[in-house]
């Protein structure tokens, strides 16, 4: 049985399943927070969508199949709560997606939890203008450095689409920042 076979059983057992969650929250809090934040850019968005995150995750877990890897199942949940979050916040913004992802890009210079320079700003520009499947695996590649297949896992998509989007990122980014 592997460590991650083992916590399952653990997070799935009501006797073992407080520390379990305790230690599952320890292995992927940070991980999970820095994927979800480079979709929601705030610092306190990222912390409000990982709270939701790990809250389905606890709720969920006895669904959890086990077909996949548990960082996968938890990871596919992060993405989708960051997307949901974005898109109510437009909704309630009453504006589209891509310009309050832009809005959200030209804050960040504003944001004491925010440590990057000038370029990393443009390049964070850069991504948001980007479809949001293209957004999510530049980052899940160029910064999280996640292999093909477990992205591929994760956004339920093939290796070889996966392989285009990231393509057709890569080449929108550059172009961005090669005009501005």
């Amino acid at each position: 049985m592997t460590e991650e076979n083992l916590l399952v059983t653990q997070l799935k057992d009501a006797n073992t399943q407080e520390q379990a969650f305790r230690e599952l929250m320890s292995l992927y809090k940070k991980r999970l927070y820095w994927h979800i934040r480079k979709i929601v850019l705030s610092h306190d968005d990222a912390d409000d969508v990982l709270q939701n995150t790990f809250i389905k995750v606890f709720k969920n877990i006895n669904s959890f199949n086990e077909k996949s890897k548990l960082y996968s199942w938890m990871y596919r949940i992060a993405t989708n709560e960051a997307i949901t979050f974005i898109n109510k916040k437009a909704n309630k913004q009453q504006v589209d997606i891509s310009e309050l992802q832009f809005k959200m890009a030209e804050n960040l210079e504003d944001d004491s939890f925010y440590s990057g320079d000038e370029i990393q700003i443009l390049l964070q520009k850069a991504i948001v203008t980007l479809p949001q499947k293209q957004q999510l695996v530049f980052n899940m590649k160029y910064f999280d450095e996640m292999k093909y297949s477990d992205i591929a896992e994760i956004l339920d998509t093939s290796v070889g689409a996966l392989k285009a989007s990231y393509h057709h990122a890569v080449k929108k980014i550059e172009a961005y920042i090669k005009t501005n």
